[in-house]
This record gives structure tokens, sequence and C-alpha cells, in this order.
């Protein structure tokens, strides 16, 4: 038996019979499985793509524990697959307690200093990975912590030039110290959601450190603010000599979700009310009535902006003692094109003439059922020809196996009732997790 190299590269085994036969020759032994050639290394796009899916999926509610083995495991691997899991470790960073933030900022900074020495790269690592802040859960109790998270958001802002979604906790109000430094980079182009400010409710139409952060952020396309609610001392309007003559409008043209709540006043309203949003669709906002809050800018942000919303979300949020003011009553006028509306208590009484035109609203959202609002409802289906649903909020059927005296009795047996007479409409009535329940 002898070797024989190919032109393909292939090794070729030849049997050769004993010397000593007369006119001896070779036999080729041919391989029963085809030859395999040698696999090539995947690109780094790859298995970015790869792990891009793998971190995704495992951030997921119900395993999320798993999460952090998951991403320390991945850099442990090999060398290779480090420089690819690196900085997808740091793209979406999400941090729930002081402790963990402080060495997050602390390690920036650090990094910061290190790098490139001659300044050949404007940008260090891992800053220059981060795509993705969410501070949500961050629990500040001590007024010092807070403090030291606003000094180090204002240090951190700098360098994170490619920052795209920043989401903080409502209980963190930033100064104007970290709104300045976020707003004075010139990537804060690249900011697109802005999520869980906290301002402070006021009368004011002074163009503030937050407004002049939007200004900045021409291509933010979703936004969520919470003020800080309603004061019995910021209930007078401000004087006509207060009022500018020109509010300079912001030129938000990519804007498509809002968020206000508790916020009857404030300079971001003035500023948003003078402003053209062409792309705004999703509106959540606290409903004021003008005329026990004089100050409040609800009714006329709606008719500023009423006619591009296609969901629209009146929400109160439940404080102690809570307080629930009217909402406008002509809200399917102001709003001609709502395809969601979700109605707060007091729920208003909703009216439609004969000569407007037929309302394309889909799902109507209420916080719970009674008869008041059925009999208003019912006068309103004719010119509701698209509606499909109507959702409880704040409600859930019974689990299945309760007794038929218990799904008839209280909320659930108006519920029943709701479903019995809009089921001939064609018209579903869904709880607040969006189920039908048993059906008798």
């Amino acid at each position: 038996m002898s070797l024989k190299s190919t032109s393909t590269g292939a090794t070729a085994i030849l049997l050769n019979p004993r010397p000593l036969v007369h006119a001896s020759g070779g036999f080729l032994l041919l391989p029963l499985l085809p030859y395999r050639p040698q696999l090539k290394p995947l690109p780094l796009e790859v298995w970015t793509k790869i792990l891009a899916y793998a971190y995704e999926y495992y951030e997921s509610e119900p395993i999320r524990p798993c999460f952090n083995t998951l991403k320390l495991g991945l850099l442990l691997i090999c060398k290779d697959l480090k420089v690819v899991a690196l900085p997808l470790l740091y793209a979406r960073v999400r941090i729930s307690s002081f402790v963990c933030f402080d060495r997050f900022a602390e390690y920036l900074m650090m990094s910061d200093k290190k790098w490139d020495s001659i300044c050949r790269i404007p940008y260090s690592t891992p800053g220059r990975w981060v795509q993705d802040l969410d501070l949500r859960e961050l629990e500040v109790t001590l007024r010092a912590e807070a403090y030291r998270v606003d000094t180090l958001l204002s240090l951190v802002f700098p360098l994170l030039p490619f920052l795209s979604r920043l989401a903080l906790s409502p209980t963190l109000a930033l100064s104007r110290r970290a709104l300045t430094s976020l707003s004075s980079r010139s990537e804060v182009v690249h900011l697109r959601v802005l999520k869980g400010l906290m301002l402070p409710t006021s009368a004011q139409v002074e163009e503030d450190a937050f407004v002049a952060l939007l200004r900045a952020c021409v291509n933010l396309e979703e936004l969520s603010v919470v003020g800080s609610g309603l004061e019995l001392a910021d209930l007078d309007m401000p004087s006509e000599s207060d009022i500018p003559l020109y509010i300079p409008p912001l030129n938000l043209p990519h804007l498509k979700k809002l968020v206000l709540l508790s916020m009857p006043s404030s300079p971001l309203m003035y500023s948003l009310l003078h402003s053209p949003l062409p792309s705004l669709n999703h509106l959540t906002i606290t409903p004021y009535d003008d005329d026990f809050v004089p100050m409040s800018l609800v009714h006329q942000f709606l008719q500023a902006h009423g006619r591009t919303l296609t969901s629209l979300h009146l929400f109160t949020v439940k404080t102690w003692p809570a307080v629930f003011l009217p909402s406008p009553p002509a809200i399917l006028q102001t709003c001609p094109n709502l395809h969601h509306l979700s109605l707060e208590n007091p729920v208003p009484v909703l009216a439609l003439s004969k000569t407007d035109p037929p309302h394309p609203l889909q799902i109507l959202s209420i916080p719970r059922p009674f008869p008041e609002f059925l009999a208003i409802l019912d006068a309103l289906l004719p010119q509701l020809p698209s509606l499909k649903t109507v959702r409880a909020r704040d409600v859930r059927w019974l689990r299945p196996g309760m007794s038929l005296r218990a799904q008839n009795a209280g909320v659930q047996g108006e519920m029943l009732e709701w479903r019995r007479r809009l089921a001939r409409k064609g018209i579903e009535v869904v709880d607040s997790e969006w189920t039908m329940g048993v059906k008798y």
C-alpha cells in the first residue's frame, strides 16, 4: 500500500500486489464517503448577528435571570468570540442598582483617560459601544445618591457618542447641568428615544434647559415625560405680559409617540403646542379640566395636534389622594382619525352630530363598564361603523370554574350584559388582558 497526492489536494491510497508477482499493477482504493473539504470560518458580521439574536432571546422576561450568565459565558469561550461579543455586551446597558451604575460610570471615565493618548480616534471604548442606556429600575432613596447619579450622568453623557435610546427613572430629576451636558454634544442628533424624565409643573413659558435639549434632538421619535403633578399654588394663568409674542417652534419631524403624564402646563407643553408635529400618531396624556385648572394646556394641545392622532390614551397617574378630572367631551370631533381611544374616569359624555362623517374608531377602552355609558355608546354606534372591540381596562374576567351566580354578580354581571348587547353589533368585549372570557 502506498500514498499518492492528487491534483485536488486529497490523498489517494494505492493497493499494490506482492512484489514477486509477474506484471504487478496498482489498484486505487476508493473511499466509501465523499471527500469533505475543510470548513471556512464564518465572517465576524455573521457571528455578530448570531450573538445579537441570542442576546435578544435571553433578554426576554421569563429567562432574564440567566441573561447575565450568558453574557459572561460568551466572553470566556475564546478570544475571537470575545471581540464580537464585547461590543454587544455594552450596546444595551440596563442598570437597576446605584452601586452598579457607580461602577459603570467609573469604568467609562477610566477607559476614556487611558484610551489613545495621541487622540487619533475621537471616541473611546466601551463608551462608543453604548447605544441603549436603561435606568428605569434604578432606585435612589437618599439625596446624596441622587446628587451622585446626576453628577455621574453629566460626566458620562459626553462619553456616549452613539447613544440612541435613554430611559430614566421618573423619581430622578435631572439638573440643568446634566441636561446641558447631554444637549451640548453634536452627537445628540443620534438620540431617538427619550423616556422617563421628570419635569416640574409650571405656568411659565420661558424656554428651559429641557426645551433646549429637544431643540437639538432633531431625530427624536419617542418622548415620555412625567410632571410633578398639580399644585394648588399653580392654578393661576400666566399674565399676558409674561407670554412672549413669538415662541420659536421645535423641529421634531420624526416624533411619533408622545407621553405627557401629570403635566397640565410647562415650558415644554408651550413649545410643543406651537410646534408642528407631522408624524405624531400616538399620544398618552393626563386630562385636566379647564374650569378647575385654568393653566391647563391639554385641551389646546388636543385641538392643535388631534388631527394626526390614531391612538389617544387618557391616563391619570394613581397617587394618594387621587384627583380625577373630566376629559373633554368633544374628543371624537377633535381627533377625527382615531383608531384607538382609551378614556379615564370620569368618563365623558361622547357625542357626534348627524352631520359629522362616520368615525374610524376601532378600539374603545374604558376603566370599567357601567350602564350609563352603555346607553351613550348605543347612541354612538350608528356613527362608529368600524368599532370592533370594547376593552375594560381595569377589570379581569373571573377564572373558569366559578359559579354562575358569581359570574353574574357585580362588575362581572355588567360585563356579561355588555357582551350580550354588543355581540349583536359584532363588537367584542375584552378585559385588561384582552381576553373574551368564558361564554355560557
